[in-house]
C-alpha cells in the first residue's frame, strides 16, 4: 500500500498521500526533525493510524509512546471483528479508540493540538507504520 519513487522533502509533501510513502532513512530523518519540532510546540498530539491490523496499529502508537517518552495509552475501544484498523489515539485523555474500517490506506496521522483556540491543528501524515521505530 505504498507510494514507490516518490520525492518527499518536507512535511506539506504528505498531504496529497492516500498511504504513507517508502521513504529512505534521509527522508525520515528529515521529516522526523520536522515532525519533532511541530511536536514539541504542541501542548499534546492525536494519533490516528490506518492499519491492516490491530496489533500492528497499537504497535505504532506505543513506537511513538517510547520516542516522544509519553506516558503508555490505554486502549477502550477494541474492534468487534478482524480486519483493517483504524485507530484514534489521544494523548490528552490517554485513550486510544479503535475499529474496523475497510478502504483505507495505510500509515500513521499525527495531529498537534493546542489549549490556545487561536492556533490551528494540523493533521500531518500518513507516516509509514514503521516510522517511529
Amino acid at each position: 500500500m505504498s507510494t514507490n519513487n516518490i520525492n518527499i522533502c518536507k512535511l506539506e509533501d504528505l498531504d496529497k498521500l492516500r498511504s504513507a510513502p517508502k521513504l529512505n532513512k534521509k527522508q525520515s530523518k528529515n521529516l522526523f526533525n520536522q515532525l519533532r519540532h511541530l511536536i514539541h510546540k504542541s501542548d499534546w498530539i492525536t494519533i490516528g493510524v490506518m492499519s491492516p491490523s490491530l496489533k500492528r496499529g497499537i504497535n505504532a502508537v506505543r513506537r511513538i509512546e517510547e520516542k516522544f517518552e509519553y506516558d503508555e495509552m490505554k486502549c477502550i475501544t477494541f474492534p468487534s471483528s478482524d480486519g483493517p484498523i483504524f485507530l484514534k489515539a489521544n494523548q490528552k485523555t490517554g485513550e486510544i479508540h479503535a475499529r474496523v474500517e475497510f478502504g483505507l490506506g495505510e500509515g500513521i496521522l499525527i495531529t498537534c493540538q493546542n489549549y490556545e483556540n487561536s492556533l490551528t491543528s494540523k493533521t500531518i501524515g500518513p507516516f509509514p507504520l514503521d516510522f517511529f521505530d
